[in-house]
């Protein structure tokens, strides 16, 4: 069976205290990130880091950066392109009141 040119994927996590890997790009396949936000639920400010992880490279995006409460933020300008096994990792202040998700665009290599 061929596998399919274009797929679609929409990835939500509450955000963790430590770091998490919240997409991987798979095999054979070209991640391109979309859209990248958190919204801050709490009634305090909190912060979100979002770190690309390529095999044992760590490059932080952002770093603890602040969201106000009752608030979001795009975490990305742009597309970020991510090869086959590359990871996003994401970690916050707030165990609880952060919600992330992301829009990206598998294509097949």
């Amino acid at each position: 069976m061929a596998l399919a040119l274009n797929v679609f994927q929409t990835v939500t996590a509450v955000v963790d205290t430590s770091p998490t890997v919240i997409y991987s790009a798979p095999v054979g396949y070209t991640g391109v990130v979309l859209l990248a936000q958190v919204a801050n639920i709490g009634a305090t400010s909190e912060d979100v880091t979002l770190i690309h992880r390529r095999s044992a490279t760590d490059t932080e995006m952002l770093k603890e950066f602040p969201i106000s409460a009752k608030d979001t933020a795009n975490l990305l300008a742009g597309k970020l392109v991510l090869e086959s096994g590359d990871r996003l990792v994401l970690s916050g202040s707030n165990n609880v009141n952060l919600k992330f998700i992301a829009s990206i665009l598998e294509t097949l290599n």
